[in-house]
């Protein structure tokens, strides 16, 4: 059942955690005393110069240039956030708050190498050295390095390491496709290109050696291409460094330059299915205090703490993951394909790890769940306190499996964001209670609401996703938009002054919210709305239903159009009449008679982005005309080969 509870907090929560201090230390330095988490957040977003005064203050931001304000204009777009204030976000990860040198800090598990650990001087000292081997290299403020690579420790130094210099980092998993990550790079012009010749996946070696060679080839701009043997420590290229020339001894001191709050961080990336991605420019400050805020007082991480997010480095996860040791956690790094041997592997990583906060996504519990895994079996994991879950919406029966099978004790953390906020802006709190189906609250500082179609704020009701008022890790801007059109677009054309993620929320009378999918691949059908999510909570409810992927095809006259529905069976199960009824017959009785699909069909796979997301978007514009390569750039897609049952539906239905 939605919103039962499945956790609540210690009678003395704010005696034990992060958040609990920060309320003591507003008391005592600010005469301020909140009764309550709703009390607190009304606050934060309505008092936006004391409520991020305090972040900086209560965090001991260091800063080479005081601030003459907190925020200037706080109209939307345009905010400006600490004027004059100059800082580094690298400084602030360096400095690792609580953790001796010797503690271990970077704590990385690979299918292609024994593992790493790196201690707070050995993470500093590799930082130092790569560092000036970039200096060396030429590289200097607002310069661009990339970084063809994954989730290793020498991808996390070569970010510091080129934040430290106050140039511009991007970065790119290898497993992207050339084109996706050509039509990232020629918009920022790196300078510098960072790549691994290849990586294991699993038991299979994947060379990308002749990748690197044709995005060398594709980016004019690379003066040089340092080359990290992680598939073989010996590879060296043609023309080539490699990361040993890039790291090697040097006397010159680590040092951090100041930059402007909002000086250039790095760039992320829109999916880019649908188009040339985005280059969402990301600041040094927005960054720093929006993942020093949500990193403690949400995640409640700190001095002790092993904090693990699956992640590639092309999704933000990896950029949210990697600002732990900011607030004085060590962070567990994972490359590899985390079903192998078995989906059991991360939680067994877990246990190895000591990790005690897991992060990962929301089709990944439901995965373990459908193959009727019990992580407490296969893994101790008394030490997990904090389980967080992203990517899509996990519905109340994802809710109680974790808590059936992984820890009854830990705190699940449902949430939602964005890459382009590198954060989530709806999450959990050590304060709140944990509901099934619902994520428990809007975040410290996001001021998040519902609006109904005529732009009015609702309580209770589906609405738009808007933000209402700035935050500081919203984008500096879009690489390249000079005049703030597209980024404009992106965001405020819906309403002028007011953020519009994109997604439909539901933000009840207590402050829970439910996330149910993207506004653009709503289900509308009679005049019913529906999110996606609940549609796929249904279906894949069914033994038989691996995963599933639903697509509305409007009717141009007004009429109730089509509702297309593609399912992966299990275990090389055939669709039959049998099951198509029993579908029909789940949807009419658990949503609505206007939601039973007019056609089911049978397919290998449901199309996802590198980072797991259905991509109901591009499936809906094959089926309506257009080319499958201008619908989705299959570079960008973790199964191009999926979208292969779509086209051929689509060319017979036009044939018909």
């Amino acid at each position: 059942m939605q919103g039962e509870i499945l956790w609540t907090p210690r009678a003395d929560v704010r005696e034990h955690t992060r958040i609990g201090d920060y309320l003591r230390w507003l008391g005592e330095r600010r005469g301020l005393d909140f009764a309550d988490y709703e009390e607190l957040w009304r606050w934060s977003v309505t008092d936006l110069d004391a409520f991020w005064r305090s972040i900086w203050d209560y965090f001991e931001v260091i800063a080479h240039t005081a601030p003459t304000a907190t925020v200037e204009d706080p109209a939307m777009p345009g905010t400006r956030w600490f004027p004059g204030a100059t800082l580094n976000y690298a400084e602030h990860v360096l400095r690792m708050p609580g953790l001796a040198d010797d503690a271990p800090v970077v704590v990385a598990h690979s299918q292609t190498r024994a593992p790493v650990t790196l201690t707070a001087a050995q993470l500093r000292e590799r930082v130092r050295r790569v560092r000036a081997g970039l200096r060396r290299l030429g590289v200097g403020p607002g310069d661009r390095v990339a970084a063809y690579a994954p989730n290793i420790p020498e991808t996390f130094v070569l970010m510091l390491a080129t934040a430290s210099l106050g140039a511009i980092f991007s970065s790119c998993a290898p497993e992207f496709g050339t084109r996706s990550v050509t039509d990232r790079w020629q918009q920022i012009e790196p300078t510098v290109l960072v790549a691994v010749d290849g990586y294991r996946y699993g038991e299979k070696p994947i060379d990308r050696r002749a990748e690197v060679a044709a995005i060398r080839a594709a980016l004019p701009s690379v003066v040089h291409t340092v080359l990290l043997g992680y598939l073989d420590p010996a590879a060296t290229g043609d023309g080539t460094l490699t990361w040993s020339d890039l790291a090697a001894d040097t006397d010159e001191p680590l040092a951090f330059e100041a930059v402007p709050f909002d000086h250039p961080l790095y760039v992320l990336y829109s999916s880019g299915t649908t188009g040339l991605p985005k280059p969402i420019v990301h600041g040094h400050g927005g960054i720093l205090l929006e993942h020093l805020k949500m990193l403690a007082l949400h995640h409640d991480l700190g001095p002790g703490d092993r904090f693990l997010w699956f992640s590639t480095t092309g999704w933000m996860m990896w950029n949210f993951l990697v600002s732990g040791p900011a607030v004085g956690a060590a962070i567990v790094l994972f490359d590899g394909n985390p079903a192998h041997p078995g989906l059991d592997a991360l939680w067994r990583l877990a246990e190895e790890t000591g990790t005690t906060y897991f992060g990962t996504s929301a089709p990944f519990l439901l995965a373990c769940r459908k193959a009727g895994l019990v992580p407490s079996e296969v893994a101790d994991l008394r030490a997990l306190r904090g389980l967080g879950s992203t990517g899509a919406p996990l519905p109340a029966e994802g809710f109680r499996w974790v808590y059936e099978t992984v820890n009854p004790d830990l705190q699940l953390q449902s949430l939602s964001g964005g890459t382009d906020v590198c954060t989530g802006f709806v999450g959990g709190v050590a304060l709140l209670p944990v509901h099934a189906g619902e994520i428990a609250c809007r975040c410290l500082g996001a001021k998040v609401e519902a609006r109904s179609a005529d732009g009015t704020p609702v309580v209770g009701e589906l609405g738009e996703l808007v933000i209402t008022a700035p935050m500081p890790s919203m984008p500096v801007g879009f690489w390249g938009d000079t005049d703030g059109r597209r980024y404009r677009e992106a965001y405020f054309d819906v309403y002028p002054g007011v953020w519009r993620h994109g997604d439909w929320i539901t933000v009840s009378e207590r402050g829970t919210c439910v996330i149910t999918g993207r506004s653009d691949a709503t289900l509308n059908r009679g005049g019913v709305r529906l999110g996606t999510a609940e549609f796929y909570s249904v279906v894949e409810g069914l033994d038989e239903v691996a995963d599933s992927v639903v697509v509305h095809l409007e009717d141009d006259e007004g009429g109730a159009g089509e509702l297309l529905l593609f399912v992966v069976l299990q275990g090389g199960r055939e669709l039959d009449d049998e099951l198509r009824r029993r579908i029909c017959r789940e949807l009419r009785t658990a949503l609505s008679p206007r939601h039973v699909p007019d056609e089911i069909h049978q397919v290998g796979a449901v199309p996802r982005t590198l980072s797991a997301k259905k991509l109901e978007v591009p499936v809906k514009k094959i089926l309506t005309g257009t080319p499958v390569e201008s619908a989705a750039a299959k570079g960008a897609l973790a199964n191009p080969e999926s979208l292969t049952a779509v086209e051929r539906l689509a060319q017979e239905r036009n044939a018909g």
